[in-house]
């Protein structure tokens, strides 16, 4: 566990991050990460102030995201905190090689005979800014617009780049198969990733997202 102090922005209700830090209790740990989740939900998107929802989209940025594993990285994907925890992981993996993520997703919307481009809501050619504040474009709109939309365009960013790195892979396999198989597993990533997200805007329309 990281010994951290958690300031604002973190907006959690009093007590909540000591009784995570206070043991390794697995129903413990489940507890409060719903509770923090549907806290944290529900409180920005009651007062959906800008200057809130800024600092919690660059949360990451200023304190790493082992401040939101500690709270989410072990729910069920098809959760709120699973859901969350993936549009931050999102990101992060966007910002850290924005390039090499641009790449693929441009390739995937060459390859892929889908809306899902469309979905995400990218501009036509994406380069590396246009992907990064495509992140967080979609992390804002889990505060302050159509949480299932969101929802939806992250899934459908995942499976434009999942067809990309899948291209990719195919390209590279006869020159460097090593190469290929990272870029396997990445596909297979998103497409698992994809298929969660889509899952959880499901449950939210239903009002089954716990």
């Amino acid at each position: 566990m990281s010994d951290r102090p958690h300031h604002k922005p973190a907006f959690f209700p009093g007590g909540m991050f000591e009784a995570f830090m206070g043991g390794e209790d697995p129903a413990q740990i489940n507890r409060v990460a719903h509770e923090t989740a549907r806290a944290l939900l529900a409180r920005v998107r009651a007062n959906p102030e800008p200057e809130v929802i800024e600092r919690l989209v660059a949360f990451t940025d200023e304190h790493g995201i082992d401040a939101i594993a500690e709270l989410w990285a072990r729910s069920n994907p098809k959760t709120l905190p699973g859901a969350l925890w993936r549009i931050y992981l999102l990101r992060l993996l966007i910002r850290q090689d924005a390039e090499g993520t641009a790449y693929l997703y441009q390739r995937g919307t060459e390859v892929l005979a889908s809306i899902d481009a469309v979905v995400a809501g990218a501009p036509t050619p994406a380069g590396p800014a246009e992907i990064t504040d495509l992140a967080d474009r979609i992390l804002r709109g889990l505060f302050e617009g159509d949480f299932a939309v969101a929802l939806d365009r992250a899934a459908a960013f995942c499976r434009v780049a999942a067809a990309g790195a899948a291209s990719v892979a195919d390209d590279r396999d006869a020159v460097d198969p090593d190469r290929a198989s990272e870029l396997t597993t990445r596909a297979l990533r998103f497409t698992r990733t994809a298929e969660e997200l889509t899952s959880c805007a499901r449950l939210w329309r239903s009002d089954s997202l716990d």
